[in-house]
């Protein structure tokens, strides 16, 4: 899966446009990266899109403890979106994650989160969009 592939299938989930699906992509990965460890994140870029990779690069080795409403207000602030269309983008950035990585990537990197984040980044859940 490509780039625009990628931001593709997240603008089609959240029904935005490109280039919102790009700003919540990029925020979502690099909260990703603050959450999970480095290694963790270094691994999980490595699968991603060229063009994507940087920003699920970690800003440190040990990851940041924070629950799921500080990752989708901090993706809320970084994609300049309201909280309800980052938690749609989170989800929907997370089920292409999903699709675009293979599984045991996918799982290491989610193993990390806490229980709490299962309502965005399920292992085998379909999508589902959260608002209307």
């Amino acid at each position: 899966m490509d780039q625009d592939q990628f931001i593709g299938a997240v603008a089609e989930r959240c029904g935005t446009s490109a280039e919102q699906a790009t700003a919540v992509t990029r925020a979502t990965l690099t909260t990703l990266a603050e959450r999970i460890d480095g290694g963790e994140a270094r691994d999980l870029a490595d699968r991603l899109p060229e063009a994507l990779r940087a920003y699920a690069f970690g800003p440190a080795e040990a990851a940041e403890p924070f629950g799921l409403d500080v990752f989708v207000q901090r993706v809320s602030e970084r994609a300049d979106v309201d909280v309800d269309a980052a938690r749609d983008g989170v989800t929907a950035v997370f089920d292409v994650l999903r699709d675009a990585v293979d599984p045991a990537a996918y799982a290491q990197a989610v193993a990390q989160l806490p229980a709490e984040f299962g309502d965005v980044a399920d292992q085998s859940a379909p999508y589902v969009r959260r608002t209307a």
